[in-house]
């Protein structure tokens, strides 16, 4: 099967790991989202994740409740680390080799993000999450999995989100929202009911010249729609013409 893109920069929400519990890790839901991987992966894909923690801690959420921002943030990376841990268990159950790298130094569990290791990972066939985000506060994981993208080359960042795509406005709330099949990075940038990524992340894409694919997760099959170029969720890139699906 031919494939849009050959190297992939996965960014999942902790959410995708919590199944039908408040919070925390659902081995179930961990299983599910490993096997939508390993379809990909079985296609030859090379795939670098970065995973979210807001499952267990957000640090935006912290602050709020008077944590400190910069503490907050730190905890948030560790519970990224531990989302990192808990779907490298998974993956390895349906027999996908991983490596977790993390950006805080924490080697009884992970080891640390060096660039050229986590190159030669994919070049051997590995799946390489990516924990801890950039290891600074003040810092989201879209920022960092964009970030990640650049720097180890990635052909798209793909975003897999609660929602099949982007949309004028928000669709929970508006029943008349439309869904995106195609947008340029300025129109999200310049529309502020678009909430995709944060702007920080979503500029360092355009300048930089990297798509980024917004689809749904929670659907069978849907990652690898996206991976071989079905027409699924919204493409975001300088190129397009930005249109309704």
């Amino acid at each position: 099967m031919t494939m849009r893109f050959k190297r992939i920069l996965l960014k999942v929400g902790g959410e995708s790991l919590m199944g039908d519990r408040e919070y925390g890790i659902s081995p179930v839901a961990a299983l599910d989202v490993a096997r939508q991987i390993k379809d990909v992966y079985d296609l030859g894909s090379q795939l670098v994740i970065v995973i979210g923690g807001g499952n267990i801690f957000r640090g935006v959420a912290g602050e709020k409740n008077g944590i400190d921002r910069a503490t907050a943030d730190y905890m948030g990376m560790l519970a990224t680390v531990m989302n990192a841990l808990g779907l490298q268990d998974a993956l390895e159950k349906v027999g996908v080799p991983t490596r977790v790298q993390s950006a805080l130094t924490m080697p009884a569990v992970a080891e640390p993000f060096i660039r050229r290791k986590a190159l030669r990972h994919l070049e051997k066939g590995r799946v390489v999450i990516l924990a801890a985000g950039t290891g600074v506060p003040y810092v989201t994981t879209d920022t960092g999995a964009s970030l990640h993208a650049l720097e180890l080359h990635c052909d798209v960042v793909m975003k897999a989100t609660k929602v099949d795509g982007v949309y004028d406005k928000d669709p929970v709330k508006h029943t008349d929202a439309k869904r995106y099949k195609t947008i340029k990075f300025m129109d999200i940038l310049k529309n502020e009911n678009i909430a995709v990524m944060d702007s920080s992340a979503m500029a360092m894409c355009m300048e930089n010249n990297m798509p980024v694919m917004v689809f749904e997760l929670f659907k069978a099959g849907n990652l690898r729609k996206a991976v071989t170029g079905s027409d699924i969720g919204t493409y975001v890139a300088n190129e397009v013409e930005t249109q309704f699906a």
